[in-house]
């Protein structure tokens, strides 16, 4: 299958590690110039490094924090300046923090919502006017709680949920400048987040790591965690010129685990 990605330019974003890293990797050995980005400057500049081999220039990095406007307005103008357009917009960010309803404060709902939704909202909104040029593939990012509440994860639950209906919305209104916009959505995959999150489990039942993920893999039909790689395959077909007829659409990347229809 020819993925045609070679020579477009990619921003994926909150891309220093886990998933986001997984897809900028995959979309720089297919060819394409991508920008990754992160608060981090060390972390950024190692991840660089390890795309040196492959990437022949065509990868970049700049700094920023998506919970800030002006950061992402320069991201967007910074990449397209680089690289003289933007065709693949992958939007990512960190998962906001556990906690159950009363525990949770105005100030960590408001943070949830500018990291989790908001800084999707405002990089489409930067990124459009490049990608009108020519059309183009959003991805966005979510959780496999678009289809089935996490435990623990209120807010996840409810601004990952806020990103389908922002796509499908989108979808629409996108697909007269062909433009196509989708939504993954990760299940267990294999990253520092679910490692933390499964930590967070073991210390709240005061049992070791190993039994939560022994657990879990026992509720997955596949009886494994993901690879960040697997995610990236997918990541990679929706931005690709193989997929021509999705948009509006989210696809589970979960191994089977959830189980609603």
């Amino acid at each position: 299958m020819e993925l045609n990605l070679a020579g477009k330019t990619a921003l994926v974003a909150a891309s220093s590690q886990g998933l986001g890293f997984a897809i900028a990797e995959r979309l720089v050995r297919e060819g394409a110039n991508v920008m990754i980005s992160g608060r981090d400057e060390e972390k950024l500049k190692n991840k660089i490094r390890e795309l040196e081999e492959i990437s022949q220039g065509r990868a970049a990095f700049y700094i920023a924090d998506v919970t800030k406007a002006e950061d992402i307005q320069k991201l967007v103008s910074k990449t397209a300046e680089r690289f003289g357009g933007i065709q693949l917009l992958v939007n990512n960010a960190g998962g906001p923090p556990a906690g159950s309803f009363e525990e949770l404060t105005d100030k960590e709902w408001v943070h949830a919502f500018e990291l989790n939704l908001l800084s999707y909202v405002r990089i489409i909104r930067e990124a459009l006017p490049y990608l009108k040029q020519q059309g183009g593939k959003i991805v966005n990012i979510a959780s496999s709680s678009i289809k089935e509440p996490i435990s623990g994860l209120i807010l996840s639950n409810t601004f990952r949920t806020g990103i389908v209906g922002l796509s499908k919305t989108l979808a629409s209104e996108l697909a007269p400048y062909n433009i196509l916009i989708n939504t993954i959505a990760p299940g267990r995959i294999a990253t520092d987040r679910v490692k933390h999150l499964d930590q967070i489990r073991a210390d709240q039942q005061g049992i070791d790591i190993e039994t939560v993920e022994a657990n879990n893999k026992a509720g997955i039909p596949l009886k494994r965690y993901g690879t960040p790689e697997e995610f990236a395959n997918v990541a990679a077909f929706l931005l690709s010129d193989a997929n021509s007829y999705m948009t509006g659409s989210s696809f589970l990347v979960d191994g089977g685990m959830i189980k609603a229809i």
